[in-house]
């Protein structure tokens, strides 16, 4: 007589090619993987973490997003949370930024508590260049219709800070205090220098000085009113 028990779900393995149905199916059945990825349809699958060059920096990008957020109803911060953008894409990125779906957002909470669509900031810690965040996943990421991305690669000592206009990414310019300031965001800057230097404290007050201006609190008003 056939077994009637289902066969064994296939391992998930670095460089398989999948759709995601079949990612998420493997993913899910693998509780001990964390981290793992489908972009362009191409399973990635990260080393181990290391403390300065990834860890210390991602809580930095953490940390000042949430600084914005606390002061920003309606808007929420994601680390490290998985998004359902399309067939061939299911990304993990370090840390996101979403506005509420009932008030305004592209992207919602699914059932399942996933994320689906794309949110309006998406942040990458790069080792360098070469890393497939400025590259396949970029790609998909605008594609999708995320409105900014930001990549730090931590080799190069750079920040790139992608706003998408007509569908393509432009790299947003430094102002003339030196910050960078979201298009999608009113009141969340980023003082580069500060951020490349280590000087956490500098980066959350240049947010904090930010938030609760005019412009910051017309976008807060904005998005209550839906």
């Amino acid at each position: 007589m056939a077994s009637s028990s289902s066969p064994p779900v296939p391992a998930l393995q670095n460089g398989d090619r999948l759709s995601r149905h079949e990612f998420e199916r493997r993913y899910e059945a693998l509780p001990d993987v964390k981290t793992a990825e489908l972009i362009e349809g191409t399973v990635y699958m990260p080393s181990p973490v290391h403390f300065q060059s990834h860890s210390e920096p991602h809580s930095a990008v953490i940390g000042w997003l949430v600084a914005y957020a606390a002061a920003t109803p309606h808007v929420s911060v994601g680390d490290n949370a998985t998004i359902r953008l399309d067939l061939d894409n299911e990304p993990q990125p370090d840390a996101l930024l979403r506005i509420d779906a009932d008030c305004g957002g592209q992207s919602r909470i699914s059932t399942d508590d996933y994320i689906e669509g794309p949110p309006e900031l998406v942040a990458e810690v790069a080792h360098s260049s070469a890393a497939y965040d400025l590259h396949d996943k970029k790609r998909a990421y605008r594609r999708n219709g995320v409105q900014e991305y930001i990549v730090w690669q931590i080799e190069e000592g750079r920040l790139d800070w992608f706003v998408l206009e007509g569908g393509e990414y432009l790299t947003l310019s430094l102002d003339g205090e030196g910050l960078l300031r979201s298009q999608s965001f009113p009141g969340l800057v980023l003082d580069v220098e500060a951020l490349l230097g280590g000087d956490l404290s500098g980066v959350l007050a240049a947010v904090q000085a930010e938030t609760g201006l005019k412009r910051h609190q017309a976008f807060v008003e904005q998005r209550a009113a839906g």
